[in-house]
């Protein structure tokens, strides 16, 4: 599964608000075993919504947490745009939350409110702890939130553990060597496509650095890549210190 942050609010990109989304999900996969795959922060602009919602979904391992955008303001385009492209249909009533809308507002349903309850069709709710005003999720792998966190984050709690709470455990091994990334490309170059690079370097007062992480899910495999890292800095006598092994940083 590839995990998709889909964050909409002009707000925050204009510097109104700060983003309290994208330090949730990725705190919540990890509890599971798991890392999102993207993220993207984007305007209330329908085309730029359009294009962002179909190129995840050309992801047939996709699972999209989408923030924003499902209430009944002109520019809550969420519930339209989700239904063209996940749906191709029009929106359709959702009766239950139809009635949830008249049940709280009563006569202050209309003429506005009652337009959350317009969804894409085969929509099913999540439901929202704080006003029982529900997102809604398709495919049971797209799921729509509403911006609030504190409506937002306790539902997508509900939705992960029910949904995605199976983990793989993942091992990372990491070293920091006095050296630049020049010393290691070949080597990272004969990395298989199933264990994960991170290489960073540094420019620090006593000289170069690079700190190298390899993480995969087969230990043994990733430790004797790893250890080929190794012996080579040993056979160039580079000085290096081994600062993690085994369990994944992400992994709680």
């Amino acid at each position: 599964m590839n995990f998709y942050a889909i964050i909409i609010g002009t707000e925050i990109l204009n510097g109104r608000r700060s983003d309290k989304h994208f330090e949730f999900l990725k705190n919540e996969l990890a509890n599971y075993g798991h890392e999102l795959f993207a993220s993207f922060v984007i305007k209330d602009d329908e085309e730029l919504m359009r294009k962002t919602f179909e190129f995840v979904k050309s992801d047939e391992d996709a699972v999209i947490f989408s923030f924003g955008g499902i209430g009944s303001t002109p520019d809550d385009l969420t519930r339209a745009i989700s239904a063209e492209v996940f749906t191709q249909k029009p929106l359709k009533r959702h009766e239950e939350f139809f009635n949830d809308i008249l049940k709280k507002f009563g006569d202050e349903a209309y003429p506005h409110r009652v337009f959350m309850s317009d969804l894409p069709e085969g929509a099913s709710l999540l439901f929202n702890p704080i006003n029982n005003m529900s997102g809604y999720a398709l495919q049971n792998r797209y799921f729509f939130v509403p911006g609030f966190p504190q409506m937002a984050h306790p539902m997508l709690k509900d939705v992960i553990k029910k949904y995605f709470s199976l983990s793989k455990e993942k091992f990372r091994y990491t070293l920091l060597a006095t050296t630049s990334e020049n010393q290691l490309i070949t080597l990272m170059q004969e990395l298989p496509k199933d264990i994960e690079l991170s290489s960073l370097p540094m420019i620090k007062e006593e000289g170069v650095f690079v700190e190298l992480s390899l993480s995969g899910y087969e230990k043994e495999k990733v430790k004797r890549y790893f250890q080929g890292f190794c012996d080579a800095l040993d056979k160039k006598d580079i000085d290096y210190k081994i600062i993690q092994k085994e369990k994944d940083e992400t992994k709680r």
